[in-house]
């Protein structure tokens, strides 16, 4: 009898699809749309899709991939969607019905197009990014204060994808940025924001002239070094606007790095061999049940099953390093032993 139950244990756990994780990363939703009498159900479904669509690509695609799918036919996109939920939001408006939609667009679909296409899509597990603009202007540095991009920079560009998060005025800060005002481009940006490592950090300068706008923006994404220079020309006689400008170009930016550190290779997949040594009775459904929340995992294949282990090959999406932050977030831990990847402590 006890030998059935692990079978069954095993089928349960090791089912035969592709598709592991809940897939939240490919839902949109909160999709408004005003629906009057002259509306059909169809073609309001239809708007939602098509609007769903094209912000689910604009959220997990570099510029230059959406535009391949600019011209998509619809038909193909409706092909894309798993379901779609519809709420009535109350509305004081005459003959005009407000309506949500909530669309699922299916994975394995998705990544079908994105192969055929061979195009990459960016999944970002960290969206928290520490962000400290500063201005230069007649050689004088601006930090805090008289600073309109530290007041203003979460006013402007509302983006879902991206956290950013500014530092509280402090001492250290200010004194850092003082001692290399001279050199602020080849500032260790890690001294800025000591109580933030291994976050995601960026220092925007903005270099205010007459003509001109330079901004040089200096990153620590996933561990990596990228900087970037913008250089943005005054067309408007309104300062303010121009500086709201910046900041959304400046914004979007940041976005586009951050998607580029995280980019997945639906072509390209990886493979991780883990053994799993049983000391619980119940950690083979423990890690079941934890790693349907991992969306980079695409399968898991057993290689060898016997009463005291079992291994396994994970098959991925991604970095490894993501893989494991992703895993460890699950508190699943992985631990290194002569060259064998070992689950620990589930």
């Amino acid at each position: 009898m006890k030998f059935y139950k692990i079978i069954f244990i095993l089928i349960v756990f090791f089912k035969t699809e592709t598709l592991f994780s809940k897939n939240e990363w490919f839902n949109v939703n909160n999709i408004q749309l005003e629906k009057n009498n002259k509306t059909t159900n169809k073609a309001i479904s239809d708007l939602a899709i098509k609007k769903g669509f094209y912000q689910l690509t604009s959220k997990i695609l570099l510029k230059k991939d959406s535009e391949k799918l600019s011209d998509l036919n619809f038909e193909v996109i409706k092909q894309l969607v798993t379901y779609y939920q519809i709420t009535n939001i109350p509305n004081k408006k005459n003959n005009v019905e407000l309506l949500n939609f909530n669309i699922t667009f299916d994975k394995n679909k998705i990544h079908n197009l994105f192969y055929k296409k061979g195009i990459l899509y960016s999944e970002i597990t960290n969206n928290e990014l520490y962000v400290l603009p500063v201005i230069i202007r007649n050689d004088e540095v601006f930090i805090f204060n008289k600073n309109y991009f530290y007041k203003n920079w979460n006013k402007f560009h509302k983006d879902d994808l991206i956290e950013f998060i500014l530092p509280l005025e402090n001492i250290e800060i200010i004194k850092t940025i003082n001692d290399n005002k001279n050199n602020l481009v080849n500032l260790n940006i890690t001294k800025l924001f000591q109580d933030f490592s291994n976050k995601n950090l960026a220092l925007i300068i903005i270099e205010d002239n007459k003509n001109n706008e330079k901004v040089y923006i200096k990153t620590i994404i996933e561990q990596k070094k990228i900087s970037k220079n913008l250089v943005l020309q005054i067309k408007s006689q309104d300062k303010l606007k121009f500086y709201e400008k910046i900041i959304s170009e400046t914004k979007k930016e940041l976005t586009n790095l951050v998607k580029s550190t995280n980019l997945i290779d639906i072509r390209t997949p990886s493979f991780l061999n883990i053994k799993l040594v049983f000391n619980k009775k119940n950690n083979l459904v423990e890690l079941n049940s934890r790693i349907k929340n991992i969306e980079s995992i695409e399968n898991i294949y057993v290689q060898e099953f016997n009463k005291n282990y079992m291994d396994l090959r994970i098959k991925y999406l991604g970095k490894l390093s993501k893989l494991t932050s992703e895993l460890k977030k699950e508190n699943i831990n992985l631990e290194l032993i002569n060259d064998q990847w070992f689950i620990k402590n589930l």
